[in-house]
């Protein structure tokens, strides 16, 4: 049995197979400019992806997806601008019920239909970039060019990415295949053998506040493409940016024929535990969240049902131990404490630095010369308002502002946290980093996360004590990234063993243009699912496999 092409798989073949050897080669490829240029986009790109958003404000979503007749309204701007959209509500079981409905004629579309469909909203979102990145900006905090292109373009290239990953593994066997054996002097044995793949069921997509698209958008589109329609229960402070997802896909699969509940939003209000309820149904056969150990970790254990998969939270850790860019350096980290305010879960949080200094081009550096080093990378990139706040961003949420606090009450500040007042929006919340020194000693301190602008330099008895930090906090703990600083091979070596072990990715001298905190789609895998900080990656073939089962039938030929 051969599949019949749907027009949008051969619509967007070229795009898919590119995606496909991208994932195969791990280079540089995206699928989507980054760059927000009138030169890109058009002279009037942004002007109306500006107007498609403030259209939304302070009126009912129009979203054509049934309900309970109620709305809800939770989000809050970082940037103090007010928002008050009212999204329309639905009970757990009329998202379940209405899901569980669409899924077999989806299933048996198969799966180059399914993945030309999920391109095709993939393009439709492109078209709509700008509108996008203004939802993920306000509601965010993120600057308007990170909210481009981490939320708009860096989102659809993670999305291409495992849907191609998803394509790989679904198409890995044939659908149909001729089987023959000897049976002596009689004739042989013949049968055909058919090869269904078969998605779990419900999905469901648990958003995060922080990057309501970059961490949503890979389990949406691996459950969509595999077969599995998809729930997306948005954070109630991020709820537009994935609106705004929802209405293009649900536009889409209409046009294409297929039930547009295969993609439904489901926005909770304040107190109503929907994630929970949804989490705990029995038809819900996958769950994708990205936030709290505390709630990833009560997913993991109680969503039995499900096929869990989590990013949670972890200590970031960079080793230094020498460099010959000091500079180099000092700026390397500098940005990377300073991008979005450190909300990035792959920000440094312990910079673990040896007592008595490190080996540099400028010479010997002491162990408070290294850490000044790199706060003044961060004042300086901060000292000016109007520049500071395009890469700071707005603070998030009061849990930030709480743990900056805190922290002024452990350790010696080498740099202090500031009130920036946001030149173009009055009411944003924007704070700037804090570097905290703290001796290796401190353990109940940097053991711990601290999300948001906050990081510590941590004196340690020597590199190799350093190493062995990072070997035991990550272990415990998790982490998402590592860094490491050396002109030693031995050392970098050791490094790259002690991130084996603890199960994370490691960034070796960064001192120009990449950073420890960014990772790139079709080459970079994004957690590892080897440590505490997340039981799964993004993206790579284990992202995918298990959203679906192949189920065969056999019958003499």
């Amino acid at each position: 049995m051969t599949e019949t092409p749907h027009p949008l798989y051969d619509r967007h073949r070229e795009t898919l197979d590119r995606a496909l050897t991208a994932i195969a080669e791990r280079g540089y490829w995206s699928a989507y400019p980054e760059s927000p240029s009138p030169r890109v986009y058009g002279e009037t790109a942004a002007a109306d992806g500006k107007a498609a958003f403030e259209a939304y404000l302070g009126g009912d979503f129009p979203l054509d997806q049934a309900g309970d007749g109620t709305t809800v309204a939770t989000e809050v701007s970082p940037f103090g601008v007010a928002l008050d959209v009212r999204y329309p509500h639905a009970s757990a079981d009329q998202l379940v019920s209405a899901a569980s409905a669409a899924l077999p004629a989806w299933r048996d579309a198969g799966p180059q239909a399914r993945v030309g469909v999920c391109l095709e909203i993939l393009a439709r979102l492109h078209g709509n970039i700008f509108e996008l990145a203004n939802a993920v900006q306000f509601t965010s905090g993120q600057a308007f060019v990170m909210a481009f292109q981490a939320g708009g373009a860096h989102a659809l290239d993670r999305a291409l990415e495992a849907v191609a990953y998803a394509y790989a593994e679904m198409t890995r066997h044939p659908g149909t295949a001729g089987w023959e054996k000897a049976a002596g002097k009689g004739d042989p044995l013949r049968m055909t053998k058919t090869f269904h793949v078969v998605p779990r069921g419900v999905a469901l997509v648990i958003g995060c506040n922080t990057f309501p698209t970059w961490n949503s958008y890979p389990g949406l589109f691996a459950s969509l493409a595999t077969g599995n329609p998809v729930v997306v229960k948005p954070h109630p402070r991020a709820v537009l940016p994935l609106a705004v997802t929802v209405k293009y896909a649900r536009e889409v699969l209409a046009e294409a024929g297929f039930d547009p509940n295969l993609v439904q939003l489901a926005p909770e209000g304040p107190g109503e535990k929907l994630a929970t309820t949804l989490a705990l149904d029995p038809a819900v056969k996958i769950v994708d969240f990205t936030g709290s150990t505390e709630y990833g970790d009560w997913l993991e254990a109680n969503a039995r049902q499900a096929a869990v998969y989590t990013e949670k939270a972890g200590l970031n850790t960079v080793v230094i131990d020498s460099t010959d860019d000091f500079a180099g350096l000092c700026r390397n980290l500098g940005f990377t404490l300073t991008l979005y305010s450190g909300q990035m879960c792959t920000t440094s949080q312990n910079l673990l630095i040896p007592r008595d200094g490190i080996a540099t081009d400028q010479g010997h550096k002491s162990f408070d010369e290294v850490a000044a080093g790199i706060a003044g990378a961060v004042a300086k990139l901060t000292a000016d308002p109007a520049r500071g706040v395009e890469l700071t961003g707005a603070i998030v949420n009061d849990g930030v502002l709480e743990r900056l606090d805190e922290v002024t009450k452990v350790g010696e500040p080498v740099l202090e946290s500031r009130v920036v007042e946001h030149p173009s929006f009055p009411g944003a919340v924007v704070r700037t980093p804090t570097v905290v020194k703290l001796d290796a000693a401190d353990t109940a301190t940097y053991s711990r996360e601290w999300f948001g602008p906050i990081s510590f330099a941590i004196a340690t008895d020597s590199t190799e004590h350093s190493l062995r930090i990072l070997r035991e906090t990550v272990g415990e703990k998790g982490a998402l990234t590592a860094g490491v600083y050396s002109t030693d091979e031995a050392v970098l070596d050791e490094a790259e063993k002690a991130a084996i072990d603890a199960g994370v990715h490691l960034s070796c001298n960064l001192t120009g243009g990449v950073f420890v905190n960014q990772s790139a789609a079709f080459s970079d895998f994004h957690g590892s699912g080897a440590n505490a900080a997340a039981n799964s990656a993004l993206t790579d073939g284990a992202y995918v496999a298990n959203r679906f089962r192949i189920v065969q039938s056999r019958r003499h030929s």
